[in-house]
């Protein structure tokens, strides 16, 4: 895995200090990019400033974004960070192996929540994957910092192993900003042919993040599947501009 094509973004992060201290984590295991969405206005500040010692040009450079959705836009692969223990959660140690072939030589974007609360379930379907640190579970919790440092430790040690291997790879997946673009023509077109529940579309929306994050399409698949959403959207527009309604579309495509 190239490490500078590895995006670590911090959402809602609470103390200038953390951010300053994962700076640090962040340039000691080799990587650069920081992205904040909603970060403390008292970055600048001087004694958490003195915890990114060394790593001010890491703290200095962050990106800044008003969402996740826009944090991760364009990343090929998105994973998305919990203190909680659930089936199917990644180590960050599996999320190493794997970067680079889900990746595709595309970049790679690593979502830490508020430190109190940590990310949302909603924040985090909109990952690809969730990757769980397994702490010892008489004291599982751990600082930001900590937590950057580990998971960046693994990244660095699958990309000292990967230098080894000279197989280079070129990106040919489409981004996580062009697969929500995707979703929300999907959500119109299907709303519009009646086969999403309009009180509860997010539900089915969800699992098709999840078949499309799996699926990892190309740019053009992608650019397919919007067209076939535009197209049920025209379609359901028809049949209502004539008068046809509800009883002749399709039964919904869930009980959601």
């Amino acid at each position: 895995m190239d490490l500078d094509r590895v995006d670590v973004v911090l959402v809602r992060p609470a103390r200038a200090a953390n951010v300053a201290a994962a700076a640090r984590a962040l340039k000691n295991m080799g990587l650069r990019s920081l992205v904040l969405v909603d970060a403390p206005a008292e970055l600048q500040a001087g004694e958490g400033r003195a915890l990114a010692y060394g790593a001010w040009d890491v703290l200095d450079g962050a990106s800044h974004a008003a969402s996740l959705r826009e944090a991760v836009a364009n990343a090929h692969w998105t994973a998305g960070t919990s203190g909680r223990a659930t089936a199917g959660a990644w180590t960050p140690r599996a999320l190493a192996a794997e970067a680079r072939a889900r990746t595709a030589g595309g970049r790679l974007a690593i979502v830490f929540g508020p430190e109190k609360t940590g990310l949302s379930d909603d924040e985090l379907s909109r990952c690809h994957v969730r990757v769980h640190i397994p702490a010892d579970p008489a004291h599982p919790s751990l600082n930001l910092a900590q937590a950057v440092l580990l998971i960046a430790y693994e990244l660095r040690l699958a990309a000292l192993s990967d230098s080894t291997s000279g197989v280079p790879t070129e990106p040919d997946q489409a981004t996580a900003g062009e697969l929500e673009a995707a979703l929300e023509d999907l959500r119109s077109g299907l709303l519009a042919i009646g086969y999403l529940n309009p009180a509860n579309p997010d539900a089915i929306l969800a699992e098709w993040r999840g078949l499309l994050a799996r699926a990892g399409p190309t740019p053009r698949e992608v650019s397919l599947l919007r067209g076939l959403a535009r197209q049920a959207r025209w379609a359901g527009d028809a049949i209502a501009r004539s008068g046809g309604g509800d009883h002749n579309r399709p039964p919904t495509g869930g009980d959601s």
